[in-house]
């Protein structure tokens, strides 16, 4: 018998984490001292919102994600809470819409104003009234516009419809009672047409988004689970939790089956939440336990051993939550595949922590990028509860593709809940988009029913957006700025030559194909 190394191949094996700098972290934040094991944090391409300390009501803080820093004190803030913020949600569709929910029952949508939030915030613009008890966890449906899940003490699921005209919605479209203690976690799959909770019962359930029909139910003595996910398209949940010696551990179970988990593997002996993170593009598995320093990750397959180890990433700093970038924030030209907002109360800072595959080549890696879920929804709410299920709508991360904007940004025709009338035009911000402008009317794509809002769409690169950038402070970040932009131009110019020769190559086609119909009319004509 032939001796073979166990070496598994795989692309992400050396991936690694790279923490902030000091200058680029947010510095001075009363971050909550709750001991809710939610994660507290909620970050989009532009915003960043955390759950702040604060008396007399709940409130939370909305800072520009380019406003790095020492965060002013006296910051405004998102105070029209009576009680404590329990959790942060943004809209996937709208970067300028959050929800939040709080002890004092209720759950509020907010309008963030397009250059953040310049005084205190107290008037929602949705307020959603149903829960007897304290709201702990809400949820966006992950394809359909303006539906949005809540979780209370009173151990009910409600799923409220964001498209009516009221302002104080009390009748929830559907609500879910399954349950029989407190709901710990929500996860929905690729196409939200199912969703799994967690339950302080012990009891992992697995139900239908939009009925609330019961599908799955797991009781497995040997796992207490208290977070779950469900992983992506591979009909596979994963739960973290404890065993029956109260040693931190992951279990694996089929969707279809979970009478008995796939897999369970014991971790450690800490006593902190442990938080799972997937990534469905690479299948890439994060756990981050609460009041730990380091972050393990894992390749998820779909054949045993099902969960490979890669490594982890160690810090001396203990995280009390993690936000979590949108592929569409993420900065492509350094191999950048996930980033978290660590929240780190020891020092009342956010520090961003980047996982990089490490490329020597600064092209983009198309390997590591496949088309990911854009901020465009698939369904209207009407559509989704009439019955229809669609996946998510895919975009391109390649630099210089066609960035898919915010529905904010593209007014009322998406059917949006924020009517947004502020125009996208702003000076010295056009460059960009001027020579995107020109490049698709050289390929022939530009579209002519195009309206002017649509046309002067304030320009991103790489998940900036260029319009909410701070000035730099310092020489270093003058700097970084200028290798930034420098970096810009050139693969504008790249892009621009590119364009150039596909241009060329067209006009020669048709010249061949122009020669090859005259001669075929000679032969005829003879």
């Amino acid at each position: 018998m032939t001796w073979r190394p166990q070496y598994r191949s795989s692309k992400f094996r050396h991936v690694f984490g790279k923490a902030a700098t000091k200058e680029s972290c947010y510095d001075g934040v009363p971050i909550t001292r709750s001991v809710q094991d939610n994660n507290f944090c909620a970050v989009n391409p532009r915003f960043l919102a955390v759950i702040t300390e604060c008396a007399g009501g709940g409130a939370f803080l909305v800072l520009s994600v380019h406003h790095t820093g020492k965060v002013d004190p006296h910051h405004p803030r998102v105070s029209g809470h009576r009680g404590n913020v329990l959790d942060v949600k943004w809209n996937p569709f709208n970067d300028y819409c959050i929800a939040s929910c709080s002890e004092d029952s209720t759950v509020k949508v907010w309008e963030i104003p397009p250059h953040g939030v310049l005084k205190n915030l107290t008037v929602p613009l949705k307020e959603l009234q149903g829960h007897s008890r304290r709201v702990s966890i809400i949820e966006w449906h992950p394809t359909a516009n303006n539906i949005l899940f809540s979780t209370a003490y009173d151990y009910k699921i409600m799923i409220w419809s964001l498209d009516c005209p009221e302002q104080v919605i009390k009748n929830p479209v559907r609500t879910i009672s399954h349950h029989t203690d407190v709901v710990l976690s929500m996860s929905f799959n690729t196409d939200g047409s199912l969703f799994a909770t967690t339950c302080k019962d012990r009891k992992v359930r697995l139900m239908e988004a939009r009925s609330g029909n019961l599908l799955q139910e797991a009781n497995c003595k040997t796992h207490r689970a208290n977070k779950v996910l469900v992983l992506g398209n591979m009909k596979m949940l994963l739960t973290t939790g404890t065993s029956r010696w109260n040693e931190r551990q992951i279990a694996l179970w089929d969707q279809d089956d979970m009478s008995v988990p796939l897999l369970e593997e014991n971790l450690d002996g800490s006593s902190g939440v442990l938080f799972p993170f997937y990534d469905p593009d690479t299948h890439m598995l994060y756990l981050a336990g609460k009041g730990d320093g380091n972050i393990r990750y894992y390749e998820i397959s779909s054949e045993k051993p099902y969960v490979h180890y890669l490594t982890e990433y160690r810090s001396h700093l203990p995280q009390k939550g993690m936000g979590v970038m949108p592929k569409r924030g993420l900065d492509v030209s350094s191999c950048e595949v996930f980033r978290f907002y660590k929240l780190v109360t020891i020092k009342s800072v956010i520090e961003p922590l980047s996982m990089i595959v490490p490329r020597r080549s600064e092209s983009y890696q198309e390997d590591i990028y496949p088309m990911t879920a854009g901020n465009i929804p698939a369904l209207t709410a009407e559509e989704w509860l009439s019955g229809i299920d669609k996946g998510p709508v895919l975009m391109s991360l390649k630099p210089g593709s066609q960035v898919a904007e915010s529905l904010s940004e593209l007014g009322k025709g998406q059917g949006n809940v924020v009517d947004t009338r502020r125009s996208q035009s702003r000076p010295g911000m056009l460059q960009l988009a001027y020579i995107q402008d020109q490049l698709g009317t050289k390929d022939g794509k530009e579209d002519s029913t195009l309206t002017d809002q649509d046309r002067n769409r304030t320009p991103v690169s790489n998940g900036e957006d260029l319009a909410l950038c701070s000035p730099p402070r310092t020489e270093n970040e003058l700097r970084l700025k200028f290798h930034k932009q420098q970096e810009e131009i050139r693969r504008l110019r790249e892009l621009l030559n590119q364009r150039d020769v596909r241009i060329k190559q067209l006009e020669l086609e048709i010249k061949n194909l122009l020669q090859g119909l005259e001669q075929t009319s000679c032969v005829i004509v003879r």
